[in-house]
């Protein structure tokens, strides 16, 4: 069973955006993404105890709405996220979350937390862990095409874990790169806004691409990809929406969180379906070879995965007791007889 602060069973600990806000910022937010990595490696070295399944979708005209579940056979966890590109037209977001872990032994919940931040931090963990096992040695400067809800993060996560200090910025809407441009302020980067993705990419050890249109896109062509480098593409995450030419993937080693989803929401929807790829649990732990040599490319195709969920709420459910950051919500009815759900409501209109 997770760490947990004593409780009745009855009580459900609560994480609000304002509680998640003021944990992140009393931890820091790079201690905050380290922390969290160090879960996100703990739970892809014990691969193997998870139920997996890709995330059950329903899509409509508009956006989509899924939910992510897994468990280790101890706790179980789940998250709702949605993806809604247009809702930034109407000043909303384009995806929502939040996310629950139970105890598997009684199916109580215990723990309840917004995740709209908290996954935007284990995307960015998540990217940064994976880099540490597939950049390049030495990595100093990383791309980022796509400066929105994410870039910050992004950021933040790959100087923390693996020393990034120079930034090459592009996004169609200039006012996005001078958001995350201004961010960033004081944060130990050397910035350059860059007028074009080919611009951009020059000199990079690392591109992160992230974008949010669900259409099929080339964010990057294979002419702007040169030897050596590492891709993070965070941007392809459902059916139908991809960011690098078809090319790129065919001179590239692929790697991924779980092959079946991915094939469905990732780069890698474009290829034959029995194109090799490597799930990055067997990079950690020893069975399989990441990055062999120096002009190798290597390629993250990320879309997100429900253990990475779980971790990261593993992670903040740790967190509560030392910051105190929650509040206890009554969500379970708890009558004196177990059978006697109807007595229980009759005796809250005798009071």
């Amino acid at each position: 069973m997770i760490n947990a602060p004593a409780r009745d069973l009855n009580i459900v600990p609560f994480v609000s955006v304002d509680h998640m806000m003021k944990i992140v910022l009393s931890i820091g937010v790079e201690p905050f993404i380290s922390g969290l990595a160090a879960y996100l490696e703990d739970d892809f070295k014990r691969w193997e105890l998870f139920d997996k399944t890709p995330r059950v979708a329903s899509h409509s005209t508009q956006g989509v709405i899924e939910l992510m579940p897994t468990s280790d056979g101890e706790v179980y966890g789940f998250k709702y996220v949605n993806g809604h590109p247009k809702n930034m037209n109407q000043g909303l977001q384009t995806v929502t979350a939040f996310g629950v872990l139970s105890d598997v032994a009684c199916g109580y919940p215990v723990l309840m937390s917004e995740m709209t931040i908290l996954t935007a931090l284990r995307t960015a963990a998540t990217s940064a862990l994976v880099a540490k096992y597939l950049a390049p040695k030495n990595s100093k400067c990383m791309t980022l095409i796509g400066n929105g809800a994410q870039s910050e993060f992004q950021a933040l996560g790959f100087k923390a874990i693996l020393g990034i200090d120079k930034l090459r910025l592009f996004d169609i809407d200039p006012a996005a790169t001078d958001k995350l441009a201004r961010n960033l302020e004081g944060k130990g980067f050397d910035i350059v806004r860059c007028s074009t993705p080919q611009d951009a990419v020059e000199g990079a050890d690392i591109i992160t691409t992230c974008t949010a249109d669900k259409q099929c896109a080339t964010i990057l062509t294979d002419n702007m990809v040169g030897p050596g480098v590492h891709i993070n593409a965070v941007g392809g995450d459902c059916p139908g929406k991809t960011e690098l030419h078809k090319d790129i993937l065919l001179r590239s080693d692929i790697f991924v969180e779980y092959t079946p989803q991915t094939r469905i929401e990732g780069e890698i929807q474009q290829l034959p379906g029995d194109h090799g790829v490597t799930e990055m649990w067997q990079i950690m732990r020893g069975e399989a070879t990441g990055r062999t040599n120096e002009r190798q490319i290597t390629l993250f195709d990320s879309v997100g995965f429900a253990v990475e969920d779980f971790s990261a709420l593993r992670y903040v459910r740790d967190q509560l007791e030392s910051t105190g950051q929650y509040q206890n919500l009554d969500m379970l009815a708890d009558p004196d007889d177990p059978r006697d759900l109807f007595g229980m409501v009759m005796r809250a209109a005798a009071a």
